[in-house]
């Protein structure tokens, strides 16, 4: 249960809220150019762009849920469960396993342009990373700085989506969603018409020109209600400004404790992300640490070849004014 977004303000910015109903100890990871990225069926990565997000680092494996390049490109991995399938290892193909995809991808892209030829031999390969930690089903949401698309591996093989709303929840697939938008072109952020027929009618509110905008948190409507919000959200003409208003766009589509149970407990957003895609600045807030927190990539030694690991600030920050 997760909404990803891309968004234009005074930079273009990239990012998404993860919701789920437990923690894989996951912190921000920068992966330097000469960190080693190894892969199940594929040659290894010595050197490669640098990259930065958030990921669970296991065995010394920086297991990536989104992140951003150097170059700006950004890709994120959001649940498609019931969707997803992967495939066996196939001769002729990069057989690459879904957990291996987001450093396989942004190590060697600089842009769309070369992920679609990335893609063009790309088999996503049911090869899991560990007995203890078997493949989740995943849809993929990545933007360079002009477009975005989105990438399903399904029981029909890949497919490739361009993504000109710049918005991906989870099921049901990307082009029935993108379908579905077309039962809220009725929707505005102006107040409605004032006449209904021959009826002289004063809309007796601000906000009803978006009666009808769902408000539910399940996947298809928190897909409509992040494209209206992103759509008609004022974009901001200062870093802060911008940065804010990305959070505020993606809080209209957070999960509270306990709103959304299922068998493996209460799904909520663990954290919510935000990239600067030109700067390499990767901002996020936490469930129980809304304070905006933020590493710079440029900031760190991009020679290096060991990761560089920052663990989320525990806890709420506030701050008195008295």
């Amino acid at each position: 249960m997760c909404t990803a977004i891309t968004y234009q303000g005074r930079d273009h910015y990239f990012g998404r809220t993860l919701d789920y109903a437990r923690s894989y100890g996951e912190e921000v990871v920068i992966a330097p150019r000469n960190f080693p990225f190894s892969f199940r069926k594929l040659p290894e990565l010595p050197q490669h762009y640098a990259l930065l997000g958030m990921a669970a680092v296991e065995e010394t494996v920086p297991l990536f849920y989104d992140a951003v390049n150097e170059t700006g490109l950004a890709m994120a991995g959001l649940l498609f469960a019931g969707n997803a399938v992967y495939f066996p290892v196939e001769a002729g193909k990069d057989n690459i396993s879904p957990f291996e995809l987001i450093p396989w991808i942004l190590g060697q892209c600089a842009d769309l342009r070369d992920v679609r030829r990335l893609l063009a031999r790309l088999n996503l390969a049911d090869i899991p990373f560990s007995e203890k930690l078997p493949l989740s089903p995943l849809h993929w949401l990545i933007a360079d700085r002009e477009s975005a698309l989105t990438l399903e591996s399904s029981a029909e093989g890949l497919r490739i989506h361009e993504n000109p709303a710049g918005v991906l929840t989870n099921n049901p697939p990307f082009d029935y969603q993108m379908t579905r938008l077309a039962d809220f072109l009725q929707l505005s952020p102006d107040p409605p018409p004032e006449h209904m027929g021959g009826l002289s009618l004063r809309p007796y509110s601000r906000g009803m020109g978006a009666i009808g905008l769902p408000g539910d948190l399940s996947s298809s409507s928190r897909f409509v209600r992040a494209a209206f919000t992103k759509l008609h959200a004022r974009p901001g003409t200062t870093e802060e400004e911008s940065v804010g208003q990305f959070f505020h766009i993606l809080g209209a589509v957070e999960q509270q404790r306990g709103c959304n149970r299922g068998a493996d407990g209460d799904a909520y957003t663990l954290y919510t992300s935000c990239c600067n895609q030109e700067q390499g600045i990767y901002y996020y807030t936490t469930y129980d640490n809304r304070q905006i927190s933020a590493v710079d990539l440029r900031r760190a030694d991009l020679e290096s070849s060991a990761l560089l690991r920052y663990p989320p600030i525990p806890g709420q920050q506030i701050c008195f004014r008295n």
